[in-house]
């Protein structure tokens, strides 16, 4: 749930809230009682490695190439006209 802060809190208290983004938190701003923003961190990608990757997979169902294709041409086409 986001933590509620004011316009002034926020001018006031950016390190601090600042340091709050970068450990997770939300908050959503107001002004005069009434919400006008919301401040959420960003999310950040992580490294996955390549034997993590496989371990992720290795219990997937096996894909059935002719039938993955025939899926494709259905959706997409091979014309080579612009659409309009």
């Amino acid at each position: 749930m986001a933590q509620e802060l004011t316009q002034r809190e926020l001018r006031n208290n950016s390190g601090e809230i600042m340091r709050g983004l970068d450990e997770g938190k939300t908050y959503l701003v107001t002004r005069r009682g009434v919400p006008v923003g919301e401040l959420t961190p960003l999310r950040r990608h992580r490294f996955v490695s390549a034997e993590a990757a496989v371990a992720m997979f290795r219990g997937a169902p096996a894909v059935d190439l002719a039938r993955f294709r025939q899926d494709l041409d259905e959706v997409a086409g091979q014309d080579l006209t612009p659409r309009a």
